[in-house]
């Protein structure tokens, strides 16, 4: 990735405009002068760094430009961070905040310090009194990450504020006004949502029917628990949420009618009966399409099974539609792959990441088909009070930033939609991590054997395994073939988040094993004893390629963090969904045909192959979230044009 830009060279770059190579020269400059004013920050003692803390504080809210007071800013946090934690910041986290200053999205290699280099920014920006949030994936890692940093903004006379999904009102409210706030980006946008309805609630005086809406009583003297104007969120894991969670919308949910109540029997009827129907004898199933369609006999089964009393008035034509419903959730839908339940709530699994879908539901019904599947109450589909995409959401923000590993490849996406440029930062130590030479199998069944005689190897060497799967049931294929060779390990599924990032840390200790759906433990670095460093480091299994890439580089990113030595290799097979999906069911049946003609072979000539197809997918994905860019702005447009508020008059 290259060092900090220095010398001559620096001279020269600085004039290449709209470059990462010439910011990040121009940005030296400033790092340099951060660091001119270390050793005045070394004399203060604490409470002469706070009183500079609160000069600067008096500054900035009058008037004068934040860029002008970032040398002076930057240095009293790196000094503050040094006395309270011990942690002095690497002149690469300096360049990276003052990148996040930017409005960049920076790229910083797993272990290099992305919750440390978030402090200085964030300070900086909260010295304008008008709050600054950071947004993170998950409750466990907002939580951690404030508690960790919090003596360093308490040393310079800031307060700090979590959001959690369990908190009541009153708390929020007091945490946005924080000088910085930590929180999840589904959070963040909730509470935007609650926000707006209860300001139209308290404008139109419909107290109790938005009241209601909004799941609360109404109390005297209510006001909004967010600030009123967006100034400046960082998203951390930027490309996670503003990407791969871009389009998923958060919704406020309406007060339900007689008539949902009643699909609510008519769901758990239709799960209790579908073994009543036969395939091909009752129903036609599209393997391709995916679509299930009632036959003659089984609309007459569907018309004569006895019903509850609840399904009197409802009509034919649904009946048939809550019963292929049925099949299809059947056939389609596993637990431990498409989702998992979790304290009685069906949760879905990313197929892409393998990351839990927290608040995400699945649409036209197949939620609730699925929770009656399992039993769980069915949460019905009710109309929408409020509405936002996490896309929409940050683009109200007057000043955006993120962090992340992995964001080089979705640079051009980012900097169309978010008019954030991704600016990589150089590593504090040069990587030494090794790429082992990809494999290809024939048949999966082959490509898992070669996955655990690998293993088996590294293990017999003490150096610890990192396995990552694509799915929560490939995990559980691959434990299932260690347990056969009495080999100890850990599952981890992302399913119990605080728990799991704990055993993430420790997965760098001598002979562990650690299989994991890719995203489980994310945000967690794994540290290396002196001894594994001596026989060569972490080694990363990759199983299966992503439909993104992105996806793929932040698991092999697990190893070599900071300059430790590291190794990994990617397995494929012939077999795996990444072709199908790209070249669609008849290609991918020949590339299989082929494979069991030698099932014993290798085949590393077909190595490209997977990555066009990634590619491919990828594109088609990139244009998925662009068309419902388009289509968002165009609906709110009209209805702005209309007198109404996109937000809260969306239709359902």
């Amino acid at each position: 990735m290259g060092a900090i830009p220095s010398g001559a060279k620096r001279a020269c770059q600085r004039w290449i405009p709209k470059s990462t190579k010439g910011d990040l020269a121009r940005w030296s400059y400033e790092l340099d002068r951060v660091n001119a004013l270390e050793p005045e920050m070394q004399k203060l003692n604490d409470n002469e760094l706070r009183k500079r803390s609160l000069a600067l504080r008096y500054r900035a809210r009058s008037g004068e430009p934040l860029a002008k007071i970032l040398p002076e800013a930057f240095a009293l946090v790196r000094e503050a961070g040094n006395r309270t934690l011990g942690m002095r910041h690497f002149d690469v986290q300096i360049l990276g905040g003052i990148a996040i200053f930017n409005r960049s999205i920076v790229e910083m290699q797993t272990g290099e310090g992305k919750t440390l280099t978030a402090t200085a920014p964030l300070y900086l920006r909260a010295l304008a009194g008008k709050g600054a949030l950071l947004a993170t994936v998950n409750d466990y890692l907002a939580a951690r990450d404030a508690e960790l940093m919090t003596p360093i903004y308490r040393a310079l006379g800031m307060n700090v504020g979590v959001i959690q999904t369990q908190q009541q009102t009153d708390q929020r409210r007091k945490a946005y006004q924080c000088d910085v706030t930590y929180g999840t980006a589904k959070e963040f946008g909730f509470d935007f949502l609650r926000d707006r309805l209860l300001l139209r609630r308290i404008r139109e005086g419909q107290t109790d029917l938005l009241g209601a809406m909004l799941g609360e009583q109404g109390e005297k003297n209510e006001s909004p628990t967010q600030r009123p104007e967006p100034y400046f969120c960082l998203v951390d894991e930027a490309d996670s949420i503003l990407i791969d969670e871009a389009s998923t919308p958060l919704i406020i949910s309406a007060l339900p009618t007689e008539e949902q109540k009643q699909e609510v029997e008519a769901y758990k009827w239709a799960a209790d009966r579908i073994y009543d129907f036969v395939e091909d004898e009752d129903y036609e199933y599209d393997h391709d399409k995916k679509q299930v369609e009632l036959t003659r006999e089984g609309r007459r089964k569907a018309r004569n099974l006895p019903k509850p009393d609840a399904m009197a008035t409802t009509g034919l034509y649904h009946v048939y539609e809550y019963v292929k419903q049925a099949i299809k959730v059947d056939r389609e839908f596993h637990r431990d792959q498409q989702y998992v339940v979790r304290d009685g709530e069906i949760v879905i699994v990313d197929e892409f990441t393998g990351r839990l879908g927290e608040g995400r539901k699945w649409r036209e019904g197949v939620h609730q088909a699925v929770e009656a599947k399992e039993g769980v109450e069915i949460t019905v589909a009710t109309g929408q009070a409020a509405r936002v995409t996490v896309q929409d959401f940050f683009l109200r923000f007057e000043h955006l930033a993120g962090m992340t590993g992995t964001a080089a490849a979705s640079s051009a996406e980012l900097a169309r939609i978010y008019k954030c440029r991704v600016v990589p930062v150089p590593t504090n130590r040069p990587p030494r991590r090794v790429q082992l030479p990809t494999r290809v199998f024939a048949t999966e069944r082959a490509k898992w054997e070669a996955v655990v005689e690998e293993i088996a190897e590294m293990h017999a060497q003490g150096r610890p395994v990192l396995i990552g799967t694509r799915t929560i049931d490939k995990s559980e294929i691959l434990s299932n073939l260690l347990n056969e060779r009495k080999m100890e390990h850990c599952v981890l599924n992302a399913n119990r988040i605080a728990e799991e990032a704990e055993i993430v840390a420790g997965a760098g200790h001598w002979g562990k094993i650690t299989v994991s759906t890719n995203m489980a433990g994310r945000g967690t670095d794994i540290k290396l004893p002196p001894e594994i460093l001596e026989i060569g480091g972490l080694h990363v299994v990759c199983t299966e390629l992503h439909e993104s890439a992105r996806i793929d580089r932040q698991l092999i990113g697990r190893c070599g963090r900071q300059g430790d030595p590291g190794s990994y290799r990617q397995y494929l097979s012939l077999e795996d969904e990444i072709l199908e999906k790209a070249r669609g069911p008849k290609k991918a049946r020949k590339l299989k045909e082929k494979g069991e003609k030698t099932p014993d072979a290798e085949f590393p000539e077909d190595r490209k192959r997977f990555y066009k197809a990634q590619k491919k997918v990828e594109k088609k994905s990139y244009r998925g979230r662009k068309t419902m860019l388009y289509y968002e702005k165009e609906r709110k447009k009209m209805q702005r044009g209309m007198g109404q508020d996109p937000y809260l008059d969306t239709p359902n």
